[in-house]
């Protein structure tokens, strides 16, 4: 099946996305805890923005090994780790907003110089299994919107 080049359209997008979702939040807010028993997930929005930040540079480092090399071998991580022992309460949400963005936007440049073959090219995860550039370019888009999700329900949830 060809690959979907509207998904670059919408990975180049996520940046102004995730600056939407937390613009006009306080630093109190954005290190709000959830509140219980409501669906909006269990980090605050600050550890929440600094996650998609570290996945998606992670994600970008993979999906370049994916087109650079022949069947590269590429590695999970502990995302719960890295919120617990990374101090992501202690970083730049707007940074981390910012290097999103840029990660996003120069990558898309890269990914539409590439030829209709490329987003086949195909690597292991070595906790998933087989993966090719465009199954990791749909999961890093779906991954956004997820947690997009979450950081919306938070608001909601603040009255904000």
């Amino acid at each position: 099946m060809a690959f979907d080049r509207t998904l670059i359209d919408r990975y180049e997008a996520g940046g102004e996305q995730l600056a939407a979702a937390i613009r006009g939040l306080s630093r109190a807010d954005l290190l709000a805890e959830p509140p219980a028993g409501k669906d909006v997930g269990k980090w605050t929005i600050q550890q929440v923005v600094i996650h998609l930040m570290d996945a998606d540079g992670i994600g970008a480092d993979r999906i370049k090994r994916l087109i650079a090399e022949d069947q590269p071998h590429v590695f999970g991580y502990n995302e719960n780790r890295y919120v617990e022992r990374l101090f992501y309460n202690e970083q730049s949400a707007g940074d981390a907003v910012t290097i999103f963005d840029l990660t996003r936007k120069t990558f898309a440049a890269v990914l539409r110089k590439q030829p209709d073959e490329v987003f086949d090219r195909a690597g292991t995860h070595s906790e998933t299994g087989p993966i090719t550039v465009g199954s990791q370019i749909k999961k890093y888009v779906d991954h956004l919107e997820h947690h997009l999700k979450f950081i919306r329900a938070k608001r909601a949830a603040m009255g904000k």
